[in-house]
This record gives structure tokens, sequence and C-alpha cells, in this order.
């Protein structure tokens, strides 16, 4: 499946969570810090729908991050295994996979992910975003820059960072290479 077919299903798991819980369109854009506009436009499955955005709305309606990304509902309470490079995977945008190491664990308390970010033009702007919580990195292979609350910060492999996500962060992959990270979401 590609990344505009999986940004599609995201969308109607929006509009189909919007309508099992009976919610406007302008209370959801509450909660994402957006227009109603820009959320709508979320819903047409046009433009690309961040994890941060997601997360709002996983810890505003109680709903499973993982639930809203994949559309599969975690089904296991003792444990959930993902053998090596298995996680259930999307592609939010050309430049960034996100693969969950726990999408079966029902009821979790952290979303751990690994994220592969590709290679951007030199010139091209670090994406920023914000969310409820804290977040903890650690770099597996390749090279990063992070930028947190204006702050830049190049991370290598075996360098980890943890952080408060509500303060505005974004990364990018150096060295014209891939960069693969531990994300974890609290």
């Amino acid at each position: 499946m590609n990344e505009d077919e999986q940004i599609k299903q995201i969308a109607e798991r929006l509009i189909g969570l919007r309508d099992a819980i009976g919610i406007k369109p302008e209370e959801i854009a509450k909660v994402c810090n957006l227009t109603t506009e820009q959320y709508l436009e979320l819903e047409k499955g046009d433009a690309d729908i961040s994890v941060s955005v997601l997360h709002k709305i996983s810890q505003a309606y109680g709903i499973e991050l993982t639930t809203l990304m994949f559309g599969d509902e975690p089904k296991m309470s003792s444990y959930f295994v993902t053998r090596k490079w298995k996680g259930t995977a999307v592609e939010r945008t050309k430049a960034y996979k996100y693969q969950s190491l726990a999408a079966g664990f029902a009821g979790r308390k952290s979303d751990p992910f690994l994220v592969t970010v590709h290679p951007a033009p030199k010139e091209a702007p670090i994406y920023l975003n914000s969310h409820a919580g804290q977040e903890f990195e650690m770099v597996l292979s390749g090279r990063m820059l992070i930028k947190i609350n204006n702050k830049e910060l190049i991370l290598e492999e075996g360098d980890s960072i943890y952080f408060n996500s509500e303060l505005p962060h974004g990364m990018k992959a150096l060295d014209d290479e891939k960069v693969v990270f531990l994300a974890i979401i609290l």
C-alpha cells in the first residue's frame, strides 16, 4: 500500500471516529490546535496527517494511537512480541516511516516506534510538531539533526534524548543517508 492510500485510510478512520462518538469537526479541530478548515483537509485525505495530531486525538478521546494509524484494535494484555523489522508500518510522508513496536498490546502507557527518516535537501525546513507528554529517542543508525524549541542538536548512533514533547520538535537525517531511531511517546 502506498503512502497516499495509507493517508486516505487514516482520514477515513478519523471520520469514523468522529461519527461514532458524535463530535463536530470544530471540536476535534480545537483538540488538535487546528482551524476547522485545516482539520477538514485532513479528513479529505489529501494532506499529511502528523503523528502528533493523531496522538492528540488518541489522548483526548481514549483511542489507541496505533488504531488510528493502522486500523487494528490491540488485543494482547499480557505481552506482545514484534519480530525484527516486522512492526506494523505507515509511511507518514515520503521522508518518514513509522513501525509500531507494540500495536497489538491493549492499554499501552507508551507508544514505541521504529522510525526511519530519509534524507531531504539540505535547504528543506524541519517540520515541527508538538503533542502532550514526553518522548524518548535513541539513534540506532545514521545521524540526525533534532530541533527542540529552537535548539538544534546532532545525535549520532547510540545517542539518545528524552524531552518534553509539548515543545515544538522535529528532525532530519544528515549526511545524505537515512537515520533509524527508536522513538517512545509517553
